[in-house]
């Protein structure tokens, strides 16, 4: 059953610690209160104002454990106070950090600092967890698609329109590497049920998944050089740093050009021209 008094009070004491420096916010004008605006905490968690604003005031429907999520990546919680939210909400909180996909907030600091390169946090069956503003400008926004099209190795075998951003060069070895990774994953894994999922849908959807999965391929994801080709601003060579956290299912990538080069030109253009609605500096949680 949940507790809205408490629900309500958590919520708000939460909200207060944070600055927007903490979620990669502009200061914006002078506060009369400190912490983050209602209407912060409502667009980090994709929420509308009003919604938000029932919580915190003890009205409203049950939020979904889906919502409650999405605060408490917003929120910055620790995975105990991320279980507390689930409690006062009236939901059994997640069994295990991949679950609902729970981002640790050391990654979404990190995250938050990265205004100049792209970067984002995968979990290790591949799914986009989270993209700062240069990765949605650079890959396209992740939390617009369907939740089960989030997984880049679903993407790649799957959407041509994924492809195309990378050089045809390089399909046969990227293709090769998302199978190798997600056979690494399985191995790790074997009976959790979404990892049986993905590998099912796929061995379904592309033949040439199925081919390559027969080969038993093997590979975690590594640091590398990448090229991209975006639609606007031409080719870009970066390097990919691939830094995971401890216990290693979330993995933070970053794509940073070197200094001088035509790509770092290319990526400052990218920063500069964004997308339309690239004025947004927090990261996208999808």
């Amino acid at each position: 059953m949940i507790d809205r008094p408490a629900l309500a009070d958590f919520l708000s004491r939460c909200r207060s610690r944070l600055t927007p420096a903490d979620v990669g916010l502009p200061p914006g004008a002078r506060r009369r209160t400190p912490g983050l605006r209602r209407e912060e905490v409502a667009q980090l968690a994709g929420l509308s104002v009003d919604y938000y604003a029932r919580l915190e005031q003890r009205r409203g429907p049950q939020p979904s454990p889906q919502l409650i999520a999405s605060l408490a990546r917003a929120l910055r919680l620790t995975d105990d106070e991320r279980d507390h939210l689930f409690h006062l909400a009236g939901h059994p909180p997640p069994r295990s950090v991949r679950a609902l996909s729970h981002l640790r907030p050391g990654l979404l600091l990190v995250l938050d600092r990265l205004h100049d390169t792209p970067a984002q946090v995968l979990s290790d069956l591949g799914d986009v967890l989270a993209q700062n503003a240069m990765a949605v400008a650079l890959f396209g926004d992740a939390a617009e698609l369907r939740p089960e099209d989030r997984n880049i190795s679903w993407r790649w075998f799957t959407s041509p329109a994924a492809r195309a951003l990378f050089p045809e060069e390089d399909h046969a070895d990227l293709a090769r590497a998302n199978v190798a990774h997600l056979r690494a994953t399985r191995a790790a894994r074997p009976t959790d049920p979404q990892v049986v999922d993905l590998v099912d849908r796929l061995l379904a959807a592309s033949a040439e998944f199925a081919e390559l999965w027969e080969q038993h391929p093997v590979a975690v994801r590594r640091n590398g050089r990448k090229s991209f080709l975006h639609p606007v601003v031409g080719r870009i060579e970066v390097d990919c740093e691939v830094l995971a956290g401890t216990d290693h299912d979330q993995l933070l990538l970053i794509y940073t050009a070197r200094p001088g080069s035509e790509s770092a030109q290319r990526l400052e253009l990218l920063r500069v021209v964004g997308r339309q609605d690239f004025g947004r500096a927090e990261p996208r949680v999808s």
